[in-house]
């Protein structure tokens, strides 16, 4: 059966994106509603995959359908691709299953050639017109095909408007246009060594294998990566008959939202430019005009565009991102999708939807991507630092939040910057595609043109990362490196802060605070919980954490430290004088006064937590980490405990290890002095006996956890000693309450024999951070001195710090899972370690059983999120 790799627009649907690409399939379905949309027709997908593995030239079999599906365009038209009279001219736009705004090529006005821009002079009475579309042309297809610097062509058109003193591009005449198409040539034979091609078919196959090619482009592989789109997709390409929104003062361009992409109000947002083309305005080259003007210039397009835009909304039940363009007063539909939009409009949006009845609350909440939650909670300005900062100068709000660091102005500057440890913030005239490698390691993104659909400003709210479009005061220039705004002039490496919220730039640094949308995110996650089928507790210990991550959403605590309860001024010279003791009588002493410590952070969780789960892992660090570093600390350490420098060094010295991450710590530090974790249980144990006393109602349930248990023997022994130092507590006290012993499994034989330990073991909590170092053999903290080049030599697909190896920590964790179930069903099992927080890593534990993960406070809402997601 003979594939067919290029479809109609009549004849696709919707639900093809796979196949057509988000922007094919939803042309498709605009053309079944027999909306204004231009002819057409979309190269697969599977085209683009089977051309890219050939590595070839375009097979036979799609010229041949390429060209039937063109002819049919000219019997629909009653044009001609490349007569010399009416000719059909075309555009060639990359569309492929998820948005990507800006990151592969589109070329327009394909099919003009030296006689059939006379044609349509005659059919338009247009010179200028079409001189105007044929350097277009010229431009696009040099940048796009044939891979000349487009400011090869800028910086020519900005000399010739120098030149005759024009203001603008408006200002341009036929001639002069005609003068500048020869120029354009001429840079294409210097360049290429060969003549811009004549012949329309030759354009239309050298602009789909550029747009084939665009695929695996620099750009849209750092794109595909920051936002998880698999590189297995491919691209479609579409290919529309033109319409032109240059043709005067009654044509332009535009695109426009259903709700406001930045704050998610409800009713029509965007901009457009009379006498423009499309990417007039997403390339940020002129700064548009909001759409509200057009219902005063054309109030007829304005009307119909809002009845349309309606319809679409209601077709398509989100927020949709039109691209429209207006041919002699007559309105065209060249794009819907659903609209990119900042965190806080995607909460509201949802929303909003719900209650107007258009999507249910599970629908709402898979609508929202977990990675957004912490985008909602934006930095804004300290208000009192901003009463005396200098505005170095303003534009639109594109993207909000708060953001300060070094300027710089080109990407690769700013992704070098940014390497050396500096905050950066990348300004540009205007921003393209190529510089996505700077704007994602950038705080914050300036623009001198452009608007609020602007590349920089799509991009940016993708990103979550604040922006400021559209600053007409500020003269970039990158040879001098420097930006100037009437009499301030700021050059590379000085500090700016950025509020995209209000589209303010201020000089210098400004202290900022988180954002508050809480209500919002409060909102959804209350909904997502419905849905959640395992917990999502805190890494938290703290009286601030927990009660953020109570605030959050937060179910108990999975994860307390107790390490980081002893690095106190008073507390650290008790612990040091502990590991300093020479005899069990020294030891106590020290012991004692950590425990009323100890005893003082548990009242403090207990009482906030009012019953919920609290998991307290008992000492985990290696000794070495609390003792002094510097001669000075070891010198008042000296004082402070009566010992002398060389006394001190010499115990640091005995303590030393080779690899201390391997050797005494956790439950082995516990065998060899078990009084550290006697005490710590203790404390436990009386402040939630001390706390249900002064309030009945808040009863807790104490969890211990023992870190690092490597066999069942280990596990036994510790446990036999706190269950007898528990008891001491219940015998003075006269009270018992019920508590839990358990462990961690982050050592790799622990999970090959979870069965046996669960004899000894009421609960268990996966440490993934031990677990993947000593699995592969990583230092966590070393890794990332070679895991970029594993990643970019294709040696590892991800970061294993970031996201589960299902392959080889996957496995020995399933096991562990399976031997708990099978010995005790009703074992409870958790995660805690950082990827806990992870939306992709979450998919795959709660695949395995988990009963429940616990990360840090922020990341807890997007958990909850992504639990719900997966049902």
């Amino acid at each position: 059966m003979l594939v067919k790799y290029v479809i109609d627009f009549s004849k696709g649907s919707k639900e093809q994106k796979d196949l057509l690409g988000g922007k094919g399939a939803n042309l498709a379905e605009m053309t079944k509603l027999k909306l204004p949309v231009p002819t057409g027709f979309t190269i697969t997908t599977e085209a683009c995959l089977d051309y890219l593995e050939k590595k070839d030239e375009i097979s036979a079999e799609l010229d041949t359908e390429i060209r039937q599906h063109i002819e049919s365009m000219e019997r629909r038209t009653k044009k001609r691709f490349g007569a010399t009279s009416d000719p059909l001219l075309v555009s060639v736009r990359s569309g492929s299953k998820f948005s990507m705004p800006g990151m592969m090529d589109t070329i327009l006005n394909l099919g003009l050639n030296d006689e059939t821009v006379i044609g349509l002079i005659q059919k338009t009475d247009d010179a200028r017109f079409a001189y105007d579309c044929y350097r277009r042309l010229l431009q696009m297809f040099g940048d796009v095909v044939c891979g000349i610097d487009k400011n090869r062509f800028e910086e020519q058109l900005d000399f010739y408007k120098s030149k005759k003193k024009y203001c603008s591009d408006i200002e341009m005449q036929a001639e002069d246009w005609q003068e500048l198409v020869a120029v354009y040539k001429d840079i294409f034979l210097e360049v290429t060594h060969r003549p811009f091609p004549q012949d329309p078919y030759e354009q239309l196959t050298l602009a789909v294998e550029a747009v084939f090619h665009s695929w695996n482009n620099r750009r849209a592989i750092t794109y595909r990566r920051l936002h998880d789109i698999p590189d297995s997709l491919g691209t479609a390409v579409n290919i529309q008959e033109m319409v032109f929104g240059n043709f005067g003062t009654a044509s332009g361009t535009g695109v426009a939202f259903t709700r406001n992409p930045a704050t998610g109000e409800k009713g029509i947002f965007g901009e457009f430019l009379l006498n423009a083309q499309g990417e007039d305005v997403v390339a940020g080259i002129r700064t548009p005009q909001p759409i509200s003007e057009l219902k005063l210039l054309l109030p007829q397009v304005y009307q119909e565009f809002l009845t349309l835009s309606s319809l679409l909304e209601s077709h398509y039940r989100d927020m949709q991102d039109i691209e429209f363009t207006i041919e002699n007063g007559k309105l065209y539909l060249l794009q819907t999708r659903d609209g990119k939009r900042t965190a806080k409009s995607a909460f509201k949006v949802c929303i909003q939807l719900v209650e107007e009845g258009i999507i249910s609350k599970k629908e709402a909440i898979q609508r929202i991507n977990p990675t957004m939650v912490t985008q909602l909670l934006h930095p804004v300005f300290e208000p009192d630092h901003l009463k005396n900062a200098q505005v170095f100068a303003t534009g639109l709000p594109a993207s909000p939040g708060a953001a300060n660091g070094n300027i710089y102005f080109t990407a690769e500057r700013a992704k070098k910057a940014s390497e050396q440890g500096e905050k950066v913030i990348l300004i540009r005239q205007e921003t393209s595609p190529e510089d996505i490698e700077g704007m994602v390691v950038s705080e914050a993104i300036v623009t001198s043109r452009g608007g609020m659909t602007s590349h920089a400003a799509v991009v940016a709210r993708g990103m979550g990362v604040c922006c400021v479009a559209g600053c007409e005061e500020i003269y970039v220039d990158e040879f001098l490196e420097q930006a100037t705004a009437g009499n301030v002039t700021l050059h590379q490496g000085e500090t700016i802060s950025v509020d995209g919220t209000t589209g303010t730039i201020y000089r210098g640094s400004i202290p900022y605070v988180e954002g508050d949308e809480w209500q919002l995110l409060e909102t959804i996650t209350d909904w997502a919980k419905e849905e959640a089928s395992i917990g999502v507790k805190a890494n938290a210990e703290t009286p601030a954490d927990i009660k953020t991550a109570l605030k959050l959403g937060a179910q108990g605590i999975g994860l307390a430290r107790t390490e980081h309860m002893f690095f106190g001024e008073e507390r650290i010279v008790e612990m040091r004088k502990m590991i300093l003791a020479q005899h069990e009588e020294a030891l106590m002493i020290p012991l004692n006064k950590l425990k009323e410590f100890q005893k003082e952070d548990f009242r403090t969780m207990f009482t906030l937590l009012k019953g919920k789960p609290c998991t307290i892992r008992l000492l985990d660090p290696p000794l070495h980490e609390f003792l002094p570093q510097t001669e000075e600390e070891i010198t008042h350490l000296a004082k402070e405990t009566q010992r002398t420098p060389a006394e001190i060094k010499y115990r640091i010295e005995e303590l030393h290890e080779q690899n201390p991450m391997l050797g005494h710590r956790g439950c082995r530090l516990a065998v060899t002095t078990p009084q550290i974790y006697e005490m710590q249980v203790a404390a436990i144990i009386e402040s939630a006996i001390e706390v249900a006393q002064k309030d009945t109602a808040n009863t807790n349930v104490p969890e211990i956890m023992i870190p690092l248990i490597g066999s069942q023997e280990e596990m036994q022994w510790l446990r036999e000693r706190l269950v007898q130092s528990i008891q001491k507590v219940f015998d003075n006290t006269g009270q018992e309450i019920p508590y839990k012993i358990g462990t961690m499994l982050e050592i790799p034989r622990a999970c090959l024999t979870a069965e046996k330990i669960a004899e000894v073991a009421d609960f268990f909590s996966f440490g993934t951070n031990d677990l993947t170092q000593l699995t592969y053999g990583f230092s966590r903290d070393d890794s990332g001195k070679f895991i970029g080049a594993y990643q970019d030599k294709k040696l590892l697909k991800e970061d294993p710090f970031q996201h589960i190896d299902e392959e080889g920590v996957g496995t020995l964790m399933k096991i562990a899972v399976d031997q708990i179930r099978n010995f005790d069903p009703s074992i409870k099992i958790g995660v805690c370690g950082e990827v806990g927080g992870d939306p992709q890593s979450i998919r795959f534990l709660k695949k395995i059983g988990v009963d429940y993960i616990s990360c840090s406070p922020y990341r807890i809402p997007a958990a909850i999120l992504t639990i719900a997601q997966e049902g």
